[in-house]
């Protein structure tokens, strides 16, 4: 039985309408980096900061010292909150619903992100979650290392209450997801193909089960 479902934010449960994909090509660029966005798809799903020093260093062949990356770091959350100001985020068709399904059958919701605290706070403010919609958020500050790490899934299932990692389901739009849920052991690895991967892309990556959305998750478990 699943107790708990840990869902990815950014691609997953909200529509952002790419804002990351660019903020962070933008960022990187502005660190000194030249990504393609090719490039930066190979980064979501990751924390920013490690994403930042990833694609500067991958494209110039030199690791960005740690105050070129603090900048990009701020320089990333301005743009993505430029972008979001022009264009607020929404939830994914169907999201909320399946979230109000899975607490009514009893099982746990957690929400984990590559944002940092800072981001995820306002995104979540724009959105009106809180903790009456959601039993949790974790972000990457909250953990030593982000996807494909399994840190943030732990986190959550500490943060839940949920012992047993069969029991816990997980699902994200980036290969970074599902890479990390399988790291995990997680019961059920779910990629949703509402962000900027593809089945293909996606099923490169170990998982269990391919989804259109989120808001198929309730009856995957026969809820």
């Amino acid at each position: 039985m699943i107790e708990l479902a840990v869902l990815d934010i950014a691609g997953t449960t909200v529509e952002e309408h790419g804002a990351v994909y660019a903020a962070l090509e933008q960022a990187a660029t502005a660190a000194g980096g030249t990504p393609t966005a090719a490039d930066v798809r190979r980064w979501m799903g990751a924390g920013k900061r490690e994403a930042i020093t990833g694609l500067v260093t991958e494209t110039t062949g030199r690791a960005p010292t740690a105050e070129v990356v603090e900048q990009g770091l701020t320089d990333f959350r301005a743009r993505l909150a430029d972008a979001y100001a022009a264009t607020p985020p929404t939830p994914l068709p169907g999201v909320p619903e399946a979230i109000t399904a899975l607490r009514g059958a009893g099982v746990r919701v957690a929400l984990t992100t590559g944002f940092d605290r800072q981001v995820v706070s306002g995104l979540l403010e724009t959105l009106g979650w809180d903790d009456s919609v959601v039993d949790a958020v974790v972000s990457v500050d909250d953990v030593s290392a982000g996807r494909p790490a399994p840190y943030l899934i732990f986190r959550a299932m500490e943060r839940t209450g949920v012992r047993d990692v069969r029991s816990v389901l997980t699902a994200g739009d980036t290969t970074r997801d599902l890479e990390a849920g399988s790291n995990a052991g997680a019961g059920y690895v779910v990629g949703v193909l509402t962000g900027g991967h593809s089945a293909t892309d996606l099923g490169a990556a170990r998982h269990t089960h391919m989804l259109p959305s989120v808001a198929a998750i309730p009856a995957l478990l026969g809820i």
